[in-house]
């Protein structure tokens, strides 16, 4: 409790530090970062190599590197302002595209599951929905701390958003979907065999949630992308158009089909906002060749589906 009770006070401190200057200094934090952790610089460096490779240069590559480690600092930084936002702050700090189009799928009543990923300020972007009267259940991996897991906890629902652990949480979003409300899913994490299915992701096969897939056919609840990019210091969401489930009854054809239309929407926003994207997780640790159930008659099945799919 004390440990949590620090972060509290630490939180309400940084979070009262002028805007400009507190993202001034995340920028500055981010770029220590970069020069000073050689093992995150690594890996982002190598996604990128490889994700573009033939298509930007080093020098290129470089510079959005640094600019991942800045955005993520400046990203800490508005974490710890994010229990003191109100709806009022949100006006020309946060603007919204496709609002209306989102409000118009939500009143079907069929419930909405939201599509994105680690991209931007992605925590700002529930907390905007919850402002606006649109809370959200959003399915996190609890963290290994069980002090910072309560802390951050606290920061994600103190707007009326709700927090689900992963793993357990299917019979439960079902029910919210059933409901009418809204569920957000991260779709672009590494995840092991049993969870997911492995579909092409920057042309790599990637290993990913299923669950997403799963939940959309289950529900018949839209598919609605929705991720927030950071322009200057300000920020844009951006809900894009309803994704088409694939439904056909062939549940392990479908969930790969469906998988990889989700994946192939979150490439293409990182492709458009490379420097924003969280090149710091390993995205492809999950190897096919190494999949255990590898030569089975269900593995040869999803790698099948997975390319016919992209």
């Amino acid at each position: 409790m004390f440990t949590v009770n620090l972060l509290k006070i630490l939180c309400w401190i940084v979070g009262h530090i002028p805007l400009n200057f507190s993202l001034w200094l995340g920028r500055v934090l981010g770029r220590f970062g970069f020069y000073l952790d050689a093992r995150h610089r690594g890996i982002v460096l190598n996604n990128l190599k490889t994700s573009f490779e033939g298509e930007k240069t080093d020098d290129e590559l470089n510079v959005i590197a640094r600019t991942v480690f800045e955005n993520l600092g400046m990203d800490l930084m508005e974490f710890c302002r994010l229990p003191w936002l109100k709806e009022e702050v949100l006006k020309g700090y946060v603007e919204c595209e496709g609002l209306e189009n989102f409000r118009r799928m939500h009143d079907r009543g069929k419930g909405i599951i939201f599509l994105t990923g680690h991209l931007g300020n992605w925590e700002l972007m529930a907390i905007f929905y919850a402002l606006n009267g649109y809370p959200v259940d959003i399915v996190v991996r609890d963290l290994d701390s069980p002090a910072i897991d309560e802390f951050v906890r606290w920061v994600r629902t103190k707007a009326g958003n709700r927090i689900i652990s992963k793993g357990r949480s299917m019979r439960e979003l079902l029910k919210i979907l059933f409901e009418g409300g809204i569920v957000g899913i991260l779709l672009d994490q590494n995840v092991s065999w049993s969870e997911g299915v492995f579909v092409y992701f920057f042309n790599r096969l990637a290993c990913t949630n299923k669950g997403t897939a799963l939940m959309a056919m289950a529900s018949g609840a839209p598919v609605v992308p929705t991720f927030i990019v950071r322009e200057g210091n300000r920020h844009r969401v951006i809900i894009g158009a309803e994704v088409e489930v694939s439904n056909t009854g062939d549940r392990l054809k479908d969930q790969v089909v469906n998988t990889a239309r989700f994946t192939k929407v979150i490439e293409d926003f990182v492709r458009k906002y490379p420097e924003q994207w969280f090149w710091v997780h390993q995205r492809w640790k999950s190897r096919p060749e190494n999949d255990p159930n590898r030569g089975t008659e269900k593995a040869a099945a999803i790698e099948t589906g997975c390319r016919d799919s992209v």
